[in-house]
């Protein structure tokens, strides 16, 4: 889906053309309350740079929105709001989730017995196969990353 012409609702609270409950705002980022949350408290780290996902996201403001992220779980767990434990989401084109199309983290409480679900049917992997995917990522990766990549020593399980 071609969303390049889709208005952003986010670029649109920054213009104060949409409205937002805002819980943060700094140089670089907002918090916002998500619309329609997963839990009570669930709120959004935006940039206020609009970058579609993570490829046009700069480094230095991804870095800022996940301590900003952080310091909004930590806010969460003395917040008084109903908070067991806290997820942190990001969603990166549409098949991961990605809803509005200006890259943000979700941030939100979980407790026993809320609705949120994560069904994913993981099997284990062979390490050989591990192993040739770490490969191919480590080299896919060494275009945008600084000096050479460090050698990689199979990590061992210690024995008992």
């Amino acid at each position: 889906m071609d969303t390049s012409y889709d208005p952003c609702v986010f670029c649109e609270v920054m213009e104060g053309r949409a409205d937002a409950s805002l819980a943060y705002q700094d140089d670089v980022v907002i918090v916002v309350m998500d619309a329609n949350p997963v839990n009570p408290g669930h709120a959004l780290v935006i940039p206020r740079a609009h970058a579609m996902g993570l490829e046009d996201l700069d480094e230095e403001v991804g870095a800022h929105m996940w301590r900003v992220a952080q310091r909004v779980a930590r806010g969460l767990r003395r917040s008084g709001l109903r908070c067991e434990g806290v997820n942190m989401f990001l969603g990166d084109g549409e098949v991961a989730f990605q809803k509005v199309f200006h890259a943000h983290v979700h941030v939100f409480p979980r407790f026993e017995g809320d609705n949120f679900v994560v069904d994913a049917d993981c099997e284990p992997r062979d390490r050989r196969l591990l192993n040739q995917e770490a490969w191919v990522l480590r080299e896919a990766m060494k275009a945008f990353t600084q000096g050479p990549s460090p050698v990689m020593l199979p990590h061992r399980a210690p024995r008992v």
